[in-house]
Formats: C-alpha cells, sequence, structure tokens
C-alpha cells in the first residue's frame, strides 16, 4: 500500500472514472463503498484482472443484478487486449521489428513501428483525458473524440513523418502509413467503448425523461415495459415521502397536560414542553376511470400508479366505465397488475363512453361510501356522445365528498367542443387538470397527498 498521498490519489484515478461508469449502468455506489474499493484494490493490485473484477464485485454489488452490471462494465471499461501493435515484422521480412531510420518516426510514430501495444494503450488513455473522452454522451459525437484522442496522441507529426520518409524513398513510410490505418480503428473502438461506459445513464435518463413528457395515447407497445418501471419508480418515491403517519405541530398552542406528565420529575417544573399536534390522515381514493377507446392508454396507467401507491392511501376503491360502471378493486387486487388490467379492458372497455350512466351506476349502488374524507377522483375526457351528462349527480357527489379532481387527456383548447361536457362538469370540481403524461399524473398525486398534509 502506498504511503504517498499524490501516489494513491494517481493510481485510484482509473477506478473513479470505473465508479462513475459503474453508476451509469445502474450499480448504487455510495462515497464510502468507493473509498472501500479503492482501500481493497490496493490490496490486490491491478495484475491480476480476474482478482480485480471479483474484488470490485465482492466489494460494490449488492444484487445478482447490479453483480452482472458491474461484470460487463469492468469487460468494457479494463478490456485492452484488442490494442495490440502493428507486427513490422511480416512486413519486413524478418523476425525483429525494424529500427526506424534515423531522426524519423519519433513520439508516436516510434510507438507504431516498434509494436509497442503497452506504450499506445497508455498514450490512448492519457490522450483520451486530456480531449475530455469521458464527456461523449451521443452517437453523433465519436467521430469528433476520435480526432481529438489522434491529435492528442500525435498524428500530424506522424503524417509529417510520413511525408519525410515518402520523400526519402524509405519503405518505413509504408508500414508506418498502414499502422497508422490500424490505430484509427483501435481508437474509433476506444471511444465507442467509453460511449457504451460513460453516455449509458445519461441516454437512460434522457429516455426516460422523453417517456414521461411523452403523450401517453401516443407511446408505442415497446414502450408499456419502461413505462412500467417508470410508474413504480415514482410510485415508490412519493411512497416514501409520504407513507409514515405525519404530525403538524400547531407551535404556540402548549399542550398543558402532556407537559406536566412530563416534567413529573422535576416537580411540574416545565423543563420540557410539549406543542398540541394534528394528526395528518392518509386521503381515500375512489377512482372512476373512462375505459372507453379514446382514453384506455390512459386509464391504464393511472390504475397502476394509483395502485403502486398504496402504501400513501389508506384506501382505494377503483371503478371503470365506457357504456355503465362496475367497481374493479376487487380485479386489482387478486391479479398481477399488468393481467388485472388487461383484464378490465376485456370486461368494459374500448366502448362508447356515456358519463350520465356512469354517474347514476355510481349514484345507485356506491354512493353511501363517499364521506368528507374521500377524494373522487375523475379520468375520462368528458365526452358522453350527446347523452344526457346528469351534472346533477356529480353534483350530489361533490356534496358528500371531501373533493372532487377531474382529470381530463385532451388538450384545454378542445374542452367544451363537440360533445365534450367539461365545462358542464367544472363548476363541481376542486381541481379540474388537464392530464396525459406520465408527469402529470406525477404533479396530480403528488398534489393531493399534499392537500393532506
Amino acid at each position: 500500500m502506498s504511503a504517498d498521498p499524490a501516489a494513491r490519489g494517481s493510481a485510484s484515478a482509473p477506478l473513479r472514472r470505473f465508479f462513475a461508469a459503474a453508476r451509469g449502468a445502474g450499480v448504487r455506489l455510495s462515497p464510502a463503498e468507493s473509498i472501500d474499493a479503492v482501500r481493497a484494490v490496493e490490496v490486490v493490485g491491478y495484475a491480476d484482472r480476474a482478482v480485480l473484477r471479483d474484488t470490485l464485485g465482492l466489494v460494490l454489488a449488492k444484487t445478482p443484478e447490479e453483480k452482472a452490471a458491474l461484470a460487463e462494465c469492468f469487460d468494457l471499461y479494463f478490456r485492452r487486449d484488442d490494442l495490440a501493435g502493428v507486427e513490422t515484422s511480416e512486413a519486413s521480412g524478418a523476425d525483429d521489428p525494424v529500427p526506424s531510420p534515423e531522426g524519423a518516426a519519433e513520439g508516436l510514430g516510434r510507438m507504431l513501428l516498434a509494436g509497442d501495444a503497452a506504450a499506445l494503450a497508455a498514450a490512448m488513455e492519457a490522450a483520451g483525458e486530456a480531449a475530455g473522452l469521458p464527456n461523449i454522451r451521443f452517437f453523433t459525437q465519436r467521430n469528433l473524440y476520435a480526432r481529438r484522442l489522434l491529435d492528442h496522441m500525435g498524428l500530424r507529426a506522424v503524417e509529417h513523418e510520413i511525408a519525410a520518409l515518402e520523400d526519402a524513398g524509405d519503405p518505413a513510410a509504408t508500414r508506418l502509413e498502414a499502422a497508422v490505418g490500424a490505430l484509427r480503428g483501435q481508437v474509433r473502438d476506444f471511444v465507442e467503448r467509453n460511449l457504451l461506459l460513460f453516455a449509458r445513464g445519461d441516454t437512460e435518463a434522457f429516455r426516460e425523461e422523453l417517456l414521461k413528457s411523452t403523450r401517453l395515447s401516443n407511446l408505442d407497445r415497446r414502450d408499456y415495459a419502461r413505462m412500467q418501471v417508470l410508474v413504480r419508480a415514482i410510485a415508490k418515491k412519493l411512497a416514501a415521502r409520504y407513507a409514515r403517519p405525519r404530525r403538524r405541530q400547531l407551535r404556540g398552542q402548549l399542550d398543558i397536560r402532556r407537559t406536566m406528565r412530563r416534567n413529573m420529575g422535576w416537580g411540574g417544573i416545565p423543563f420540557i414542553t410539549a406543542w398540541k399536534e394534528k394528526r395528518i390522515d392518509k386521503p381515500r381514493v375512489i377512482v372512476l376511470c373512462d375505459v372507453s377507446g379514446s382514453v384506455a392508454a390512459m386509464a391504464q396507467f393511472l390504475l397502476m400508479f394509483l395502485y403502486a401507491l398504496n402504501e400513501a392511501l389508506a384506501d382505494i376503491r377503483s371503478f371503470a366505465f365506457a357504456g355503465s360502471l362496475i367497481e374493479v378493486s376487487a380485479i386489482l387486487e387478486g391479479a398481477p397488475i399488468e393481467a388485472a388490467i388487461a383484464e378490465i379492458l376485456r370486461i368494459i372497455g374500448f366502448g362508447s363512453s356515456n358519463y350520465g350512466n356512469a354517474l347514476a351506476d355510481f349514484e345507485d349502488g356506491w354512493m353511501g361510501i363517499v364521506d368528507r374524507k374521500t377524494t373522487v377522483l375523475v379520468l375520462g375526457d368528458a365526452r358522453g356522445n350527446r347523452t344526457d351528462p346528469r351534472v346533477d349527480v356529480l353534483a350530489r357527489i361533490a356534496s358528500r365528498a371531501k373533493r372532487v379532481i377531474w382529470l381530463n387527456p385532451e388538450y384545454r383548447s378542445a374542452w367544451g367542443t363537440g360533445d365534450s361536457d367539461m365545462f358542464r362538469y367544472a363548476p363541481h370540481c376542486q381541481m379540474v387538470r388537464g392530464c396525459s403524461t406520465l408527469r402529470d399524473l406525477e404533479r396530480v398525486v403528488t398534489d393531493l397527498l399534499e392537500m393532506t398534509r
């Protein structure tokens, strides 16, 4: 183990870059874990790559998935086998590399003619650092960074050397030109490996942000699996934030009884004060989802999102409707969420919507579950195909509930046009929002939970 701090910092620099690449691959690394890994590598060294990889896997990986990601990242980051020197012996017909003419092929050129793979690898690493290669993020930057690396390695000087050797009729010019061609390919491969290493995290983050902001009705089927992962991740974050029982201190309102009890040991002298608190209840939610053809994609994501929030929400009752309304809570609780949503859509989805009938069905069968602790969440475009909207039913629901929130997946400019009854329903809602993306869903549920704080 090196006692020189400067030497230790220099030795750990490759590891710091490796840690950045591993984080981009999805491996969770804390600063303490990174320090432990550096100390472990100081013990085992870099000479045996298999031992080094196993050591990093033991120290850093916490799940089988992370172990696999770390191994893949290690192989990309530490791979140098394909960086072979140019074999000059075949070109010359001799067993040993041909020495360059006196005064020719200095620096990079000499390494190329000598086939010094170790020196070329070190020069490429140094050039990558000088060119800022860890900052590469897009495939369109590959040629730019490859040219930067070659410039930092001294390619321009080698090109002048080749021209001078050609003018002198020296056969080394041909060998050096072939070596430069091989080097270009090796540099491109090196740049692409760094793109895979360092751009993966940013590329995934960019892709996720794009999906969160895309209208759910426009999503491709191949994006659904990724969206389900995002839904669960957002729900987990919100649940962790709001799931704990919360109390609000009423500062300035002393709780006399609790204060006296706490200070019995001091003869009732109030060394420790207790303030009155108000318990913040989790919201109860009733969800009415339009699953007609125009909003079915949005409805399945809302149901998925709300059920992933079970830790934060005390009670959820879910209903789906098109022409009529049914409760779907039991279906959602009795099967995996994806299968349950598919079953709901099979039973009642994709038909023509009739909001009046749906509201009347809810009033006849379930109005009794609505009370002053209930939030009623309606998802739909409010287009009832010119049937009776039964605004009176929504008014009665609003009079019993704590609040009514309406999420409309259409653009606001389309509300009230054609057969839209949105402006008839809006006066009976405490919140009316355009909601067509996963980002919109996140904001609405966050607002819903904030209302209870």
